[in-house]
């Protein structure tokens, strides 16, 4: 859970994109599918605790000391986040049992000032968190306030009976929410919109790097066999990295006969299809439709629920919610679903051939 370690002999600081795709990539590794409006968080199970953050690690990673009051006190630089980590201060760390006793009165009795309670104890902990990223987005306080966001939904889904920390459990909502801004707001358009692209986001330059290490040739193919996503996806993401935004209605080197000034919009290719490929899709959308309906037949319960109501509709239901209509968690509703998957993938394959990818299905 700690930050990166700088890696000695390095020829020059790593810029801000580097950090960025750097940063912490294990949350997006290790952790589950997630729905489109919702983070990545990995289930914990206790091991690699991460503890609270005390008043001196906020000295150590922020440079911020104490105010002191009255005569002699020391003239502190008055910013903004000076001030919040003085609020922060105010608020003691809990014991094991103090925290414990909180979080059952507020898993059994929904006693909202539990809550506050724990979400006060570890302020400081989003802080240290937001420290770690500080080189990907300027406005720590930006980040804190993701974090915070963060901090407040592990707290709310945190289950005191598992016998973790609180704060070991926090850490991963908390750096998932700040992950999540951070891709958000890299560009005015966003580059990691699905769970591919963020992987891609945050692991694509470091695969290279391992690759060639190994003596391998980085192409496309084998990244996306060792990163678990499409080829297509890879090499769209290189394509965005490689490019910085462009507005279509700029003007171009360049005017029209008539005088007029040329846009990249003017120059981009239509998207008509020629009408023989047209006809090839009708009718392979017909039969691939036919075969869907013959393998509809073969499933019920909660896999025809996944198969019409998460697969074939315009909006799916989160493994989250299919998880709560039958009673299981949603691990187990993605495990059921990875095995319907498999089945539908050899049932394809058996008459269409890999005329079929259906390797987008089941991605939140």
């Amino acid at each position: 859970m700690a930050g990166r370690k700088k890696k000695k002999g390095a020829a020059h600081p790593p810029t801000d994109e580097e950090e960025a795709r750097d940063a912490e990539s294990e949350s997006e590794d290790e952790s589950s599918e997630s729905d489109d409006d919702d983070v990545i968080v990995a289930e914990v199970v206790g091991e690699g605790e991460e503890e609270g953050a005390s008043d001196e690690d906020l000295e150590r990673v922020i440079g911020a000391k104490p105010v002191k009051k009255g005569r002699g006190a020391s003239l502190v630089k008055h910013d903004p986040l000076t001030a919040y980590v003085q609020e922060a201060r105010r608020f003691p760390l809990l014991s094991r049992e103090e925290e414990h006793d909180l979080a059952v009165r507020l898993v059994e009795d929904g006693d909202m000032g539990a809550a506050r309670r724990l979400i006060e104890s570890n302020l400081r902990l989003v802080v240290k968190i937001a420290y770690e990223y500080r080189r990907a987005h300027r406005n720590l306080l930006d980040l804190v306030q993701e974090g915070n966001v963060g901090l407040m939904q592990a707290v709310r889904k945190y289950d005191p009976y598992r016998g973790v920390k609180l704060s070991t459990y926090a850490a991963w909502w908390i750096r998932a929410y700040i992950l999540k801004f951070i891709l958000n707001n890299w560009r005015m358009v966003k580059i990691g919109t699905t769970q591919a692209q963020r992987k891609l986001f945050f692991n694509l330059r470091k695969e290279k790097e391992r690759l060639e290490q190994q003596g391998f040739s980085p192409d496309t193919k084998l990244l996306a066999e060792r990163l678990d996503v499409r080829e297509r996806d890879v090499i769209e993401m290189e394509k965005r990295l490689s490019a910085a935004d462009a507005s279509l209605d700029a003007p171009m080197g360049g005017g029209d006969d008539d005088g007029g000034v040329r846009t990249r919009l003017d120059v981009i290719e239509g998207a008509s299809v020629r009408p023989d490929e047209a006809v090839e899709e009708r009718e392979f959308t017909t039969v691939l439709r036919e075969k869907l309906e013959k393998f509809a037949e073969t499933v019920e319960g909660r896999e025809e629920t996944i198969f019409r109501e998460r697969w074939l509709t315009d909006e799916p239901l989160t493994l989250q919610q299919i998880g709560d209509r039958y009673g299981i968690s949603r691990e187990r509703a993605r495990q059921i679903e990875k095995r319907l998957l498999g089945r539908l993938r050899t049932y394809l394959e058996k008459d269409l051939g890999a005329a079929v990818d259906i390797g987008a299905l089941g991605r939140d």
